[in-house]
């Protein structure tokens, strides 16, 4: 059987059933996008500020989804703050962009339900 090309793909080709496959994902990532920054816009405006260790999950789960593995070396022993953040965000590396973003989402609405905006 004779290969189709991208500009001649039939329907039930096996071209066809990839571009159908990789536009679905793609839908299936926008929508996701979009309730990450829905999400993280909302969860500026708590009532109640969360606590730290809440803060330090929110923080590492949202540079994993918006820069990915953690690309800057650890502060210093007296940079408390730094450090901890850096801890945090470290603590992802190697959790996929989607999977960041959806356990961001989850938490994010978790603190938006106990703290109230």
């Amino acid at each position: 059987m004779e290969r189709c090309k991208w500009k001649e793909a039939r329907p039930g080709c096996k071209c066809s059933i990839k571009i159908v496959a990789s536009l679905i994902l793609l839908i299936i990532f926008l929508s996701h996008q979009a309730d990450f920054d829905s999400v993280a816009e909302k969860v500026k405006k708590l009532k109640t500020r969360p606590t730290d260790d809440e803060l330090k999950e929110l923080y590492g789960l949202y540079k994993q989804v918006t820069v990915g593995d953690i690309n800057i070396e650890s502060p210093g022993a007296l940079d408390l703050k730094g450090k901890a953040k850096w801890e945090s965000w470290n603590q992802k590396k190697g959790m996929s962009k989607e999977d960041a973003m959806k356990a961001y989402i989850s938490k994010a609405n978790g603190l938006i339900q106990k703290y109230g905006l």
